[in-house]
C-alpha cells in the first residue's frame, strides 16, 4: 500500500530581510492554489503587516526557489505578480524592492495632494522647483480671465509621498488677486489651505482633463523613473463661488503609483 503523498515542502531557516527575519511557511504542493500564488500571498502579508516596508528588498528568484523548493519560473511569477499589483518594483540589474501601494485618485472628488495623502496615512512633503512672478501667456490669460502679459504667480513643486517623488505640479494664479503670495513657503504650506484661510477663497468647482503620456527625460529624472515611463496627466481650472477662475494647474503623476477612479451613479446609465 502506497504511503500518503507528502503535501508540504519544508521551508529553509528564517530568511534575512531588511529589518529582521522572515519565517517562510511551507507550501501545499497538492493544493489547487498555484505555488507562485502561495508565495505571493506570503510576501503580500509581510508587506501589508508592515514587516516589509517601502524600499525594503525582497528575496531574489534564486532565494525563493531555494526556500520553497520550486523552479525559478515559479519564483519569477510570484515576484511579477507583486509588481503587477504595484507592491514591488525592480530596476535593471537589481533585485526587487517593496513599493508603496498605488494611490487611487477619485476624479469625482476635489482634493489637494496634502489632504489626499493624509487620508491614506501617508506623509506628504514638497520640494519647490519654481516660485516666481511671470507674465501670463495668451493661453493662461484666457484660462484665468486676465489680460495677456498680466502678472501671474507660478508655483512648481515636486510632490513626495513618504519621501518618494510621485508628482510634478505646476500652478498659475493671478498675482493681483493674491498679493504677497510669492513670499510664502510652499515647501511646507498647503496651497489650498492657504487660499482658503489667508485669502478667503471658496471653491465651487473644477474643470479637469485627464490624459496619459510618456515621461520626458526631465520628468523622469525628477520622478526617479525610467525615461518614457507612463504618466497620468491632469490639467485643471479651479473656480470660486463667485464664478471666477482661481487657478490653472498642470500636474503629472507617476503611472506606477497613481490610477484614476471614476464613480458613476446608476442614473448616468438611464
Amino acid at each position: 500500500m502506497q504511503g500518503k503523498k507528502n503535501r508540504h515542502v519544508t521551508a529553509s531557516a528564517p530568511v534575512a530581510i531588511s529589518g529582521g527575519k522572515w519565517d517562510a511557511q511551507p507550501l501545499d504542493k497538492s493544493s489547487f492554489t498555484p505555488m507562485y500564488f502561495q508565495i505571493q500571498t506570503q510576501l503580500l502579508k509581510m508587506i501589508q503587516s508592515g514587516r516589509l516596508r517601502a524600499g525594503d528588498s525582497l528575496p531574489s528568484e534564486e532565494e525563493l526557489s531555494r526556500i520553497y523548493g520550486v523552479s525559478r519560473m515559479t519564483s519569477r511569477q510570484a515576484l511579477q505578480a507583486l509588481k503587477s499589483q504595484g507592491f514591488a518594483s525592480r530596476h535593471k540589474g537589481q533585485r526587487s524592492f517593496v513599493s508603496q501601494p498605488r494611490v487611487e485618485k477619485d476624479i469625482t472628488h476635489l482634493c489637494g495632494f496634502t489632504a489626499e495623502m493624509q487620508a491614506l496615512g501617508i506623509k506628504a512633503t514638497s520640494r519647490v522647483l519654481k516660485a516666481e512672478t511671470v507674465p501670463a501667456t495668451a493661453e493662461v490669460a484666457g484660462q484665468l480671465g486676465i489680460a495677456v502679459h498680466a502678472p501671474i504667480f507660478l508655483l512648481m513643486r515636486l510632490r513626495l509621498a513618504d519621501k518618494l517623488p510621485v508628482a510634478i505640479e505646476e500652478i498659475r494664479l493671478p498675482h493681483d488677486r493674491f498679493p504677497g503670495i510669492e513670499k510664502l513657503d510652499f515647501s511646507r504650506l498647503s496651497l489650498y489651505q492657504t487660499l482658503r484661510e489667508h485669502f478667503g477663497i471658496r471653491v465651487s468647482r473644477a474643470d479637469e482633463i485627464l490624459e496619459a503620456r510618456s515621461a520626458t527625460s526631465r520628468e523622469a529624472k525628477l520622478l526617479e523613473i525610467h525615461a518614457r515611463a507612463s504618466l497620468l496627466v491632469m490639467s485643471r481650472t479651479l473656480w470660486n463661488t463667485d464664478g471666477m477662475p482661481v487657478e490653472t494647474a498642470h500636474s503629472v503623476y507617476r503611472g506606477d503609483r497613481y490610477r484614476a477612479v471614476l464613480h458613476i451613479p446608476a442614473t448616468a446609465l438611464e
